[in-house]
């Protein structure tokens, strides 16, 4: 049997603008910052220290990170993680989930999660690269709209990559309690 091919979804959905940094940020910033899908092998580059800034994430084995990457793969155009590689690191991430729907002329909607940027990293502007990324995508898949959900504390981050608070979150967890952070 062949190997998955190593990308969560093709960088072709990536504009090549969003992909590398523009020059004049590339004077300001350290350069070597770059934006490309998930691959099959991040599991060696840190992805889950970058999902550790967010909550808990156990300790999968790769064998499960490869499991759950490949569960990602097959429900095609579904799931578009993005990181941002420094070096051979993955220093930050985030996702988006495309919900097919019934209204909208069978649209889509796309849930942003998972924006996570790795500690040492943050105030670089990358967190704004990745919704921007993550946006980009969302148009090339032909989402009508992308929706997250977010802390208070957040919201300004959001709100300066054109979000806006319309609602209310609601949660029911489904399972045992836990503390805050593991519950995510």
């Amino acid at each position: 049997m062949a190997d998955s091919p190593p990308f969560l979804f093709s960088p072709e959905l990536l504009s090549p603008a969003v992909a590398g940094l523009p020059e004049e940020q590339k004077r300001k910033e350290e350069a070597g910052f770059r934006i490309r899908p998930l691959r099959n092998d991040d599991y060696q580059r840190g992805f889950y220290d970058c999902l550790g800034v967010l909550t808990w994430c156990a300790e999968p084995t790769e064998a499960e990170f490869r499991a759950r990457f490949k569960e990602m793969q097959e429900a095609r155009d579904t799931y578009f993680f993005t990181i941002v590689e420094f070096g051979d690191r993955v220093v930050g991430t985030g996702c988006l989930v495309a919900e097919k729907k019934f209204i909208h002329n069978h649209g889509k909607c796309g849930h942003i999660e998972e924006i996570a940027v790795l500690k040492e990293h943050q105030g670089k502007g990358l967190g704004l690269r990745i919704m921007r990324a993550l946006e980009t995508v969302a148009k090339n898949i032909g989402c009508y709209k992308t929706i997250l959900n977010c802390g208070p504390k957040n919201e300004p981050f959001y709100e300066k990559c054109g979000f806006h608070n319309s609602g209310i979150e609601m949660s029911n967890y489904l399972e045992e309690g836990r503390e805050g952070y593991y519950r995510g």
